[in-house]
């Protein structure tokens, strides 16, 4: 499982880093023109999508850095929570839109990170 738990903290970490950075990089008028996946940042401010993306990249970093580093391994759970809530407010903002196919992917998002924050606060943490 810990190997499974680690797998899936890495694929998090890649997707978030892509996506967060992206966000991060990219004015709001270049990323809403990338199709209709990332239309929902019409409903934000451009300092509002930059948060967004700095939060991803931080997630990213703190789904793998601690625990690699063997400091403040603590940090994987919070930084697994906190992708949780990031997608909790991407579907919250998808039903809003009413794009609830573009919904189902931030839906797999959510729960591989309620997966890792679960193995690594629970019976899987690096306190053991």
């Amino acid at each position: 499982m810990n190997i499974a738990l680690w797998i899936v903290a890495g694929l998090l970490a890649i997707a978030y880093l892509a996506g967060g950075g992206g966000k991060v990089v990219l004015s709001k008028e270049k990323l809403v023109a990338l199709g209709p996946s990332a239309e929902w940042a019409e409903d934000f401010s451009a300092g509002g999508v930059k948060a967004i993306g700095a939060l991803e990249v931080l997630a990213a970093v703190g789904l793998i850095l601690p625990a690699l580093l063997d400091i403040a391994p603590v940090l994987v759970p919070l930084a697994a929570s906190g992708l949780v809530l990031i997608m909790i407010g991407a579907t919250i903002t998808r039903i809003r839109r009413h794009e609830y196919t573009l919904m189902a992917l931030d839906l797999v998002y959510l729960a591989l990170a309620a997966f890792v924050a679960w193995g690594r606060f629970g019976p899987y943490s690096f306190t053991e």
